[in-house]
């Protein structure tokens, strides 16, 4: 069993097993996700005139159209004869993949049950984080203390055939921002990751060579030693000379 966020006002456990579990022939293409509510549920997006809470009980989602980072998801009945909403989704990059559905809720403005925040499909690296129209997003926002993401332009929520397809054509079209608490409005890739993290590209580390150094020994003589004995030496040597020439000359006279 995950949990997905508990609150005093509404049990927000994800009933993993037979309620938060994909179905057994679940479509990756798709994304087919049978879910239980075990209470009330508000959601975003364009949906059917008085289906603005989903009551407790089963629904399936649907990803039905998926350009770039804009996605269109699609709320059905257990049986996938009716169709309640028509979503606008911006894909989220935050989430480790897991082997379980998971769906995140916004806190419910009080006397109000929670609201759908996001969609993950079992083992994708992406959620499915929803866009509210922008007064939704604003009330929400300054409850949850949350950035909520929101469509800049006012958009008509509640029609008779959400899934026709000029409701899918407004919803892609149209401008999405984030609205902080505060209620300022700031660009999307402020608040959630709408590209996947590029793979880190290994450092290469150049190894300059390495310059080798060669000491040379120079031999040189004490400061201390005495140069008198050389004198001496050479004084000798002169001496020697000077008798054998003397000796040379008597021989000749």
């Amino acid at each position: 069993m995950t949990l997905l966020r508990a609150v005093p006002a509404v049990a927000c456990m994800a009933i993993l097993g037979a309620a938060f579990m994909p179905t057994a022939n679940a479509d990756d293409r798709n994304k087919k996700t049978t879910v239980t509510f075990s209470a009330p549920v508000a959601i975003p997006g364009v949906h059917l005139a008085g289906w603005g809470v989903l009551p407790a009980g089963t629904y399936v989602f649907k990803l039905v159209e998926s350009s770039s980072n804009r996605h269109i998801v699609q709320i059905f009945n257990k049986d996938q004869t009716k169709i309640y909403a028509t979503i606008l989704s911006i894909a989220n990059y935050r989430l480790n993949p897991t082997n379980k559905t998971v769906i995140t809720f916004n806190e419910g403005v009080k006397g109000k049950p929670e609201s759908l925040r996001a969609w993950f499909y079992p083992g994708a690296n992406w959620g499915e984080e929803f866009v509210y129209s922008k007064e939704q997003a604003i009330e929400l926002a300054k409850v949850t203390k949350l950035p909520v993401l929101s469509l800049a332009a006012e958009v008509k929520v509640e029609v008779t055939k959400p899934e026709e397809l000029e409701v899918v054509q407004v919803l892609v079209q149209a401008p999405v921002v984030a609205v902080r608490p505060t209620g300022e409005e700031v660009e999307i890739a402020q608040v959630i990751q709408v590209e996947p993290t590029p793979a880190r590209t290994p450092t290469r580390v150049t190894a300059s060579p390495v310059q080798e150094t060669t000491l040379v020994a120079e031999t040189k003589l004490p400061d201390t030693a005495s140069s008198m004995p050389l004198v001496a030496l050479f004084g000798l040597l002169a001496l020697g000379g000077a008798l054998t020439v003397r000796s040379i000359a008597k021989r000749t006279v």
